[in-house]
């Protein structure tokens, strides 16, 4: 069986902290949270848990990431947000992996609640992610604030577990709200430095095509008024994005 580390960063998590690391506890034979210096009670709840607790001044989300990976005991990693849990079904999977590991990396499903609303549409389920890997054989990588972890190029194998990431996502519409202000910064700012220039397309077209697209090709409006919320937010922030952007350039 192999050896698996859990790698968590965390600022502020005080809300959802205690449930994440509760729900790796049995899969995990390291668990090390790297925490870009909280205000909160984070620190304290982490230490009480038992768990390393490293502190690293945040450089972006990708960055964060990788440098977190280089604080795990293990080369084996299983990457969690502070706001995602593991469900039973996945923690059982997690383990039948460690005893008989056959692949470079592992595909979950991640199920967002979104103020209280489990959402399986909007394009948000099942999100499919890449978090268990052999960390020797990729890196985080996208542009912040939307990381993605890949495997280098060459003859890698990926397997698909059975379960879902548990995504804790927002408890109030207005906190979406706040990270969409927060994220369209860092996006449009990581867009600027690449170059990168806003087509009229992009400017007027996408945050249409990003509403129709959630609400009605991807069924968003069976998630009720919360499926509304999400998809008029989603096409705002595409909307909100690339005219930040604009303005960088002005």
């Amino acid at each position: 069986m192999i050896k698996l580390s859990v790698v968590i960063i965390t600022f502020n998590e005080e809300k959802n902290i205690a449930r994440c690391l509760a729900s790796v506890k049995n899969v995990a034979d390291d668990i090390v949270v790297v925490d870009s210096f909280s205000k909160d009670k984070t620190k304290e709840i982490c230490l009480a848990a038992g768990v390393r607790f490293v502190e690293h001044a945040f450089d972006g989300h990708i960055q964060q990431k990788n440098w977190a990976i280089t604080q795990a005991n293990y080369p084996h990693v299983l990457s969690l947000d502070a706001d995602e849990a593991l469900d039973e079904t996945l923690q059982k999977s997690i383990i039948a992996a460690k005893q008989n590991w056959q692949h470079d990396g592992y595909y979950m499903n991640r199920l967002t609640n979104y103020c209280g609303h489990w959402v399986k549409h909007c394009g948000w389920y099942p999100d499919t992610k890449l978090r268990l890997w052999d960390s020797t054989k990729g890196e985080w990588r996208g542009i912040n604030p939307h990381d993605k972890y890949e495997m280098f190029q060459g003859d890698k194998t990926t397997g698909y577990l059975k379960g879902d990431i548990l995504h804790y996502s927002f408890y109030t519409i207005d906190s979406h709200i706040k990270q969409i202000q927060y994220f369209t910064d860092i996006s449009s700012k990581a867009l600027f430095q690449k170059s990168y220039k806003p087509s009229f397309i992009k400017l007027y077209l996408s945050p249409i095509a990003t509403f129709i697209d959630g609400y009605f090709l991807k069924l968003g409006f069976l998630d009720g008024k919360y499926g509304f919320e999400i998809c008029k937010n989603s096409a705002w922030a595409t909307k909100l994005k690339y005219h930040k952007l604009k303005a960088l350039y002005k």
